[in-house]
């Protein structure tokens, strides 16, 4: 079985501003393309990612469309309990509806949040429970991801995990690929 932790940078972070905006699609047109290069060589059963505002929900989105032409199962995990409960009402209505459309849902500590620790912890079980690990992330521009960057690069140093990078360059490519997808679309209509 192949598990694969999808996490990145929350939405603020990229700038992004409500559902509609042109970077998200970008994002998620790299995502797909991700999951579906692996699902179709047989290198992708389980995406397991967490619940952020951000690269974790859009790949919960992207993977449970990714269900009705494949054969993957889709996970969010949570820190703590009470996760979303400090968002707006929207968020959590997005968040809620995740949560129902995915095979598998679960907090990593039954409390609510309470130090750091639950979030070490939620590393550590991220870690031991997948088999590679997949970051938008870019090492010149930290943001909150760095933290489960070192997680992953700490745990390299003892283990085999593979970690795929996209970083911002790669998003600036896949921007015009996927203008030009959209491009030569408009034009075979």
């Amino acid at each position: 079985m192949q598990r694969l932790w999808v996490t990145g940078y929350r939405s603020y972070e990229l700038n992004t501003f409500g559902d509609k905006d042109p970077k998200i699609k970008v994002i998620k047109y790299v995502l797909k393309n991700y999951f579906i290069n692996l699902l179709e060589n047989g290198q992708l059963d389980w995406i397991i990612t967490g619940a952020n505002l951000g690269v974790e929900q859009w790949a919960s989105e992207v993977a449970v469309q990714l269900r009705k032409t494949y054969p993957v199962r889709v996970s969010i995990m949570t820190p703590y309990e009470e996760f979303a409960n400090r968002w707006n009402e929207n968020n959590q209505l997005k968040f809620l509806n995740l949560k129902k459309a995915v095979d598998f849902f679960a907090s990593t500590s039954n409390n609510p949040y309470q130090s750091p620790v639950q979030l070490r912890n939620y590393q550590n079980f991220m870690l031991l429970h997948t088999d590679r690990a997949m970051m938008i992330y870019d090492e010149e521009h930290p943001g909150k991801p760095k933290f489960d960057y070192h997680a992953i690069k700490s745990y390299q140093k003892e283990n085999k995990y593979p970690l795929d990078l996209i970083d911002f360059y790669d998003l600036q490519d896949a921007a015009e690929e996927y203008q030009d997808t959209q491009q030569s679309d408009r034009f075979s209509e």
